[in-house]
């Protein structure tokens, strides 16, 4: 007898392993970054959170997500640094990487702190988040 747990119910199979290589995935770039950028780790973090996305939205989404006409610079900067952190230089890839995934999710990071902001108890925080989620500047 099978039994089902949260992720299982809500998602398919391979959505749920996707999951699970993604969470793998930014814990293993995290701890590469805490162990001071072992090249290592932070290689095999990004192979993880690749593969994940694959098995989460399916090759074919996440190849037409990267390759969009207006997401191609961000998606070259952030495909660009993990080839980079491959190649053994982790902190100039990591610097890529990042810049690649602000300007890869620049229109969806109003939206994440306007909903942090719905959550958020803490009325100083929540006022906080809410203002930098409606400021509509990161277009």
């Amino acid at each position: 007898m099978c039994v089902q747990g949260p992720v299982s119910a809500l998602l398919p199979s391979s959505a749920g392993i996707g999951v699970g290589l993604v969470g793998f995935g930014l814990f293993f770039i995290l701890f590469g970054i805490l162990l001071y950028f072992d090249s290592v780790l932070l290689a095999f973090g990004n192979i993880l959170f690749l593969s994940g996305l694959v098995f989460i939205i399916g090759f074919r989404r996440t190849f037409t997500f990267f390759f969009q006409r207006p997401k191609l610079k961000g998606s070259s900067f952030f495909l660009g640094g993990v080839l980079i952190v491959l190649m053994r230089w982790p902190i100039l890839g990591m610097l890529l990487e990042a810049y690649g995934f602000i300007t890869l999710f620049r229109s969806f990071f109003p939206v994440a702190f306007a909903f942090l902001g719905s959550l958020a108890n803490i009325p100083v925080l929540s006022k906080l988040l809410q203002k930098v989620g409606d400021s509509s500047t990161m277009v």
